[in-house]
């Protein structure tokens, strides 16, 4: 055939024409449901074999801090033994900036397929929805918790030449000093800021914030003694304790920690102060139910291996495996609970 056979005019019209509508009968639409119910265990099957497959190949996770700092490392000793059991490979990508938000970010606009998953924290999932102006992404909506895996108190540090040895010579010191010194953090947003808007508010002293993209330039800065304090997840500091390279004032958690026996707790002398950080895994909306049993299955044997309980114990952090379920509801009693101290410290990003 050829155009002169069948003008363009002639397929023009021709295209503008309609069937007329006809009513379906209760037959055809009965028979058009039941083809549909048919198809839904075919659909289910499916994806319960995709969460009996997963991983068959390697997982991107999205650790939203550089390298290097107390998050990072935790989050590879966990994905080094999810290899172990999985035999595919956990590849980690730091996407540091906003506080753990721009890593957040795109593990909540990733495919819910299972192999781009990311760190579940405190700052991005908890503290950010209140103190930022304008989230890129719902904490609770968009976002899928696999498992909460560690908890980890801040501790406060100072340079070593900083001239007091105990909190209440601190707070007396910066009481008499209003804004003459600073202390950093890893981000704005990180619990490490929190914590030292929450030791401001209740320690009634004026110290200025210094965000850094992580906690390492900021480990640097403080032993360079270029800023005062910071306090930070406690595997860094008590290192740094360790070595003698810093003072150690006080943790955040209600109760002196194992860690550190000798370091009293911030509560001691503020009662009621308490901020514990926390990590665990976390995937996009959408992620079929069974792969999430199988991902948070998965994560529950990992924290069992004694390889990862002895990286823990020296890291300072303790073990919290919790089901999908629970994982949302510690995050949204999170976010509530940190909220009015958020709100109360004028703190907010735009």
């Amino acid at each position: 055939m050829n155009q002169e056979e069948y003008p363009l005019e002639a397929t023009s019209k021709m295209s503008k024409f309609t069937l007329p509508r006809r009513p379906i009968s209760r037959r055809r639409a009965l028979v058009l449901s039941g083809g549909a119910l048919s198809l839904a265990p075919m659909i289910a099957s499916g994806v319960a074999r995709a969460a009996d497959d997963w991983p068959n190949r390697s997982v991107r996770y999205i650790v939203p801090f550089p390298a290097g700092g107390p998050t990072d490392t935790l989050s590879r000793i966990v994905c080094a033994e999810l290899t172990n059991l999985t035999g595919q490979t956990f590849v980690i990508e730091n996407k540091s900036g906003n506080g753990g938000v721009l890593g957040a970010d795109l593990v909540a606009k990733a495919t819910p397929d299972g192999y781009t998953i990311g760190l579940y924290t405190i700052a991005a999932h908890a503290i950010a929805p209140t103190l930022f102006v304008k989230m890129p992404f719902d904490a609770g909506r968009d976002v899928t918790g696999i498992s909460i895996l560690w908890e980890v108190p801040n501790m406060l540090m100072t340079r070593l030449d900083f001239p007091a040895n105990t909190v209440p010579e601190l707070i007396a010191l910066l009481k008499a000093n209003p804004g003459k010194y600073s202390f950093a953090s890893s981000g704005a947003g990180t619990s490490p800021q929190i914590t030292g808007e929450l030791f401001k508010s209740m320690a009634g002293v004026n110290i200025l914030h210094v965000p850094y993209r992580g906690s390492a330039p900021a480990h640097q800065d403080i032993l360079a003694g270029q800023v005062d304090m910071m306090f930070d997840n406690i595997p860094g500091p008590l290192g740094l304790m360790k070595g003698g390279k810093v003072k150690a004032f006080a943790v955040t958690s209600a109760k002196r920690h194992p860690a550190a026996p000798d370091t009293p707790a911030m509560a001691e002398f503020l009662p009621g102060f308490e901020i514990v950080s926390w990590g665990g895994f976390c995937g996009p909306a959408g992620m079929p139910k069974p792969m999430v049993d199988k991902a948070n299955g998965l994560l529950k044997k990992a924290l069992e291996s004694p390889k990862v309980m002895a990286a823990f114990e020296k890291a300072g952090a303790t073990r919290r495996w919790l089901s999908p379920a629970d994982t949302a509801k510690y995050r949204a009693d999170n976010e509530a609970r940190l909220a009015p101290v958020i709100k109360a410290s004028g703190a907010k990003v735009e």
